[in-house]
C-alpha cells in the first residue's frame, strides 16, 4: 500500500522559509512523477511543482524563483523549499505520487496517490 505524509506546515510572516517533507511508503517503480499541489479554501486546487525519476522540474509561474521542488532518494522523500514566502501563499499544501505518464511529468499529469495535507499560513 502506497503512503505519503507531508509534514513541516506551520504559520510564518511574509518573506518568511517552510519546508515541506513528504516520505512515500510502499512505491516499487523506478519511474515516478511527483508534485506539491496547493488548494485554499474556495479555490480550485494548483499545481506548484513537479519533479520526475530522472530529477527534472517545472514550477508553476506563482512560485519560480522562491520555491524549490528536490527528493532525497535513500530516504524516500520529497520535499519543498519555500522562500520569500507572501500572504497568498497560505494554502493547505498535498504531495502526490503517480506512474511516469507517456506524456511525460508535469502539473498536469495523472497522480495516483495523494496524501492528507499540511497546512501553511503566511501572515502579512
Amino acid at each position: 500500500q502506497v503512503q505519503l505524509v507531508e509534514s513541516g506546515g506551520g504559520s510564518v510572516q511574509a518573506g518568511g522559509s517552510l519546508r515541506l517533507s513528504c516520505p512515500i511508503f510502499g512505491y516499487t517503480y523506478s519511474t515516478y512523477c511527483m508534485a506539491w499541489f496547493r488548494q485554499a479554501p474556495g479555490k480550485e486546487r494548483e499545481g506548484v511543482a513537479a519533479i520526475d525519476s530522472d530529477g527534472s522540474t517545472s514550477y508553476a509561474d506563482s512560485v519560480k524563483g522562491r520555491f524549490t521542488i528536490s527528493q532525497d532518494n535513500v530516504k524516500n522523500t520529497l520535499y519543498l523549499q519555500m522562500n520569500s514566502l507572501k500572504p497568498e501563499d497560505t494554502s493547505m499544501y498535498y504531495c502526490a505520487l503517480g506512474y511516469y505518464p507517456a506524456s511525460g511529468c508535469y502539473l498536469g499529469a495523472p497522480f495516483n496517490y495523494w496524501g492528507q495535507g499540511t497546512q501553511v499560513t503566511v501572515s502579512s
